[in-house]
Parts: C-alpha cells; structure tokens; sequence
C-alpha cells in the first residue's frame, strides 16, 4: 500500500522533471524551437490534428519558420520560410536527399527501393536517370502525347452524349478525372485501358480497380507504427499483413504486363519510336539487364502510377472550384482558347505551351492549393546546420510549401484566385516561393508531365463546356486529408452543358 503511495506521488514529480530536464538539453544543444512538453514516448504527436497543414502553420506562427518537434520516435524539422527552404535545398541539398522508413513505403515501395523512397545513393541516381531520360524526357512524352489526346477526347464525347438539349448536367469531377488519369497512365505504361464501357468488363480490369481501390486506402490511411515502433513490436499490425497483401498483387500485376510485353520484343522493334514506357525499358534491358531489372522496371512503373494519377486529379479538381468560383476567370480562358485554337477544331497538347493564361490559371492552382503541401519528407543523413539551429542526423524534413506559397510577406493578396500573378512568369525568378513540385536532387522528374496533362484536360473541359456551381453559394475550398495531401474536403460536384459554339465538333468525336 506504501508502495501504491509513493509510486502514484512521485510519479507525475518524476515525469515533470524528466521533460523539464529534456527541454533544457534541448536549448543546450542548439536545436531549433521546439514545444513544451515532450510527453515521453508519445513527444509532440498530442499536439497534432487535422488538418495537419493548418495545424503546422499555427505552430510556426508561434515558434518561428524553423521549429522542431518529436512524433513518437521521430525527430521533425518543419520549415516554413523562403530562407529555410532555400538552405534546405541547397546548402543541405545532398544532406536532405534521403527519404524516411515509413511502413508503406517498405511493401509499396519495393523494400525502399523505389524512386520515391529510395535512399540517395547510386541506384536511386540510377532510377533518377532512367526516368528521367528514357520515360520522362520531353522526346518520350511527345512521342506518347496522342494517348493523352485520344484519352481526354474520348471524356469529352462520353461527358457530351450524356447531356440532354441544353440543359445542365450534374456532374461528380473527381470519379471522372480519376478514370481519365488511370486510362492515360495505365496506357502510356502497358497500352491497357482499365475504364470506360467495354474495358472495366474484363476480370484483369476488375483485378486493377480492386487494387486502386486497396491502395488508396491504405496509402492515406496513417500507421501509428510509424512513430511509436513499440506498437508494432507489442501489437499484431494489421495494416502490415494488408501492406503485404496489396504488395503481393501490384507486383503480380506489374509482372504480368512485362511478361506480355517481354514476348513480343525483337530486334527489329527494338528501334520503333512507337513504344509503351515498358516496352522501351525492355529494349533497354536486353543491351543493359544489370541495369534494368523485373524489378527495377516494376518499381519505375508502380511509382509513376501512383504518383501521377492523384496529384493532377486533385490539381484539375481544385483548379475547376476556383474557376467555378471565378466565373470572370473561367470566361477568360475561354476567349483565349476561342482566339488561339479557334472553335474548328479541339484543343491539342501542343496548343497548351501557347495558352498563357490557362498555364497562369494551373500555377495559381498549385500555389494556393498543393496537393503534396509539404513535399514527400526528406530525412537527413547526417548532422547539420539549418538557419543558425543543429539538427541531428535521421531527422524528417516536412517543407510547408502551402504555408510558403501562401506567405503575405512573399504573396499579395494570397487568399484571392489571381492567375495575373504568374504572367511573364519565370522559375528561376519565382524561385523558392513556388515548388510544388519541390526543388533539389529529390524535386518532382514527373513535373513536364504533370503540366502537359492537367493543361490538355483541363483546356479541353473549358473549351467543350459552359460550368456553373450547383446553388448560388460559393463552393465550398476548404482542404481535407489528415496528412501528407490535400484533396477537397468536399468533392466537387458542378453543373454543365455543352457550349453551342462547340456542338458540331462535340458530335464527330
């Protein structure tokens, strides 16, 4: 009883001086701001909640662009400063090129051996080389840009026959685009088609929606084993086994379209330009095949789709709520497109490099709105200096771009939809206030692509369609997502028909 007595007394004393004595050491070593307290074990992860950008944002309002905080096991570097990111990416560039060991990124990523999870080392420059050069180069792209057209056409049509005279229709965005990007990947990777009318029939197509359908699940979901590896010492993870799983049958199925493939290369196709990006990194297997692996090759493929897909599906969703909110915007783009393409025939992917203001409406989407809002996290390999503070090696870096590109100090106005801001726009003037596809060794090779796509699509809707918001509120751009991404909180769901001017051409799609 005596015993009960003291523990349950000198407890909490024990407790308190524990985090005071931390904090204080904490100060000592130079490390940069950092809350108090840090609860043993749990450390700052109290302090978090959704959304995480905005929370993150709060925190650095009160302890500087550069604080410190300790989720679970983890150190984290959050910077939310111009000059931070700046000598995040420079100075500290090599330092920062390392990726965390989350849990998903073990299954999903090839054991770490991804181009998004790989640590910084001669076969992550090597996969950074090949993608790069031989699937993402503006060549590549180019010599691929008719699927993309033919994919964005065909949503056209199927978005013109369901309307009726001239009224509106209701239209759900997000479900739409999705299927578009999965169609455009999954053709440009294998030369499959998964979704539409005849092509969602067969048992491969149900196999891959399954399989999108696991993996957006357990991507988004958080793993707590993450921070606190006593939960996944101590507790059976379930998400582990399902990681495990869902490994088992992307890699099966990325297998699958290689061997399809593997069998139809010869040496007289070997130079045809009119190849899938897995038929090219075949032909290059059979000169270099330490080089370009089964493996290596199913890595390149998984990360691109899933890099790709949701990232410009969240972007085209976010771009068309601001331009529903902007009617004044939206009515701009569509005179450019009229005087630029004309209204005899459709927008093409060669058409958007010359549409000035469409590219200014997607930056200005990007800017206020970041899919990825803190980048993909870095982690440090060594000790370093970051604005005058220590931070110690195996350290997360979470960039708050959002915050950085939202900043008064560098934005004006930046809570107003203003695509004039990015006119005569340069990257190298604009420099660290824009990056949403990040900067540095680890900077985005997806980023030609990206643009290319979200441009032709999102060109293509303002050019076929009149739009307007469901009642006469404001949609609603609140952003969701508990972590490292931002989608609408509210998917977007607008009305639409098609424009008079564009009727004939809508016909002989």
């Amino acid at each position: 009883m005596d015993f009960a007595r003291m523990f349950y007394t000198y407890l909490p004393i024990s407790l308190a001086l524990y985090m005071i004595t931390r904090h204080l050491i904490h100060k000592l070593l130079n490390f940069p701001p950092t809350p108090f307290p840090v609860i043993p074990l749990i450390g700052h992860l109290y302090l978090l909640k959704k959304p995480l950008q905005k929370k993150l944002s709060n925190l650095s309002e009160l302890y500087g662009p550069v604080f410190f905080l300790r989720l679970g096991s983890r150190p984290v570097l959050v910077v939310s400063s111009v000059s931070a990111a700046e000598e995040c990416f420079t100075k500290n560039d090599i330092n920062f090129a390392n990726r965390p060991q989350f849990l998903y990124a073990k299954y999903l990523g090839y054991n770490y051996n991804s181009i998004v999870w790989g640590p910084y080392g001669d076969h992550w420059r090597n996969l950074r080389r090949i993608a790069s050069i031989e699937i993402l180069s503006s060549y590549r792209l180019q010599k691929l840009s008719q699927i993309r057209v033919d994919e964005v056409q065909t949503l056209m049509h199927k978005l013109f026959i369901s309307c009726t005279e001239n009224k509106y229709r209701t239209l759900h965005l997000k479900p739409v685009l999705s299927e578009l990007m999965f169609n455009v990947m999954t053709r440009m990777i294998a030369g499959k088609r998964y979704f539409g009318e005849n092509s969602s029939k067969s048992e491969e197509a149900k196999r891959f929606q399954e399989i999108i359908a696991e993996s957006s699940v357990l991507v988004g979901a958080s793993n707590t084993g993450d921070f606190l590896p006593i939960v996944r010492w101590f507790v059976f993870n379930k998400m582990e086994k399902k990681l495990k799983k869902l490994h088992m049958k992307r890699d099966e199925l990325a297998q699958k379209w290689i061997d399809e493939f593997r069998d139809k290369i010869s040496d007289d196709s070997a130079e045809s330009e009119d190849k899938s990006m897995i038929e090219i990194l075949l032909s290059l297997q059979q000169r270099e095949p330490d080089y370009y692996t089964d493996e290596t090759i199913k890595s390149l493929m998984l990360a691109l789709l899933q890099a790709g897909v949701s990232t410009s599906v969240d972007t085209m969703e976010w771009a068309m709520a601001f331009l529903l909110n902007s009617p004044n915007v939206l009515k701009k783009a569509q005179t450019e497109i009229d005087n630029c393409v004309s209204q005899h025939r459709l927008i093409d992917e060669a058409d958007v490099s010359e549409l000035p203001y469409l590219q200014c409406i997607i930056r200005e989407t990007m800017r206020m709105c970041p899919v990825a809002p803190f980048l993909v996290p870095h982690e440090s390999s060594m000790d370093s200096t970051v604005c005058g503070f220590h931070v110690p090696r195996r350290t997360m870096l979470l960039v708050n771009v959002k915050s950085i590109q939202n900043d008064p100090n560098y934005w004006e106005d930046p809570e107003v939809f203003r695509p004039e801001r990015f006119e005569g726009f340069d990257k190298a003037n604009v420099g660290f206030k824009w990056m949403p596809f990040g900067l540095g060794r680890r900077g985005c090779p997806g980023e030609g692509l990206a643009m290319r796509i979200v441009g032709l699509a999102l060109g293509s809707l303002i050019q076929c369609f009149d739009w307007d918001r469901m009642g006469k509120e404001m949609v609603d751009v609140t952003t969701g997502g508990g972590g490292l991404t931002a989608p609408m909180a509210q998917p977007l769901v607008a009305k639409y028909r098609p424009r008079t001017t564009m009727l004939n051409l809508l016909c002989q799609i």
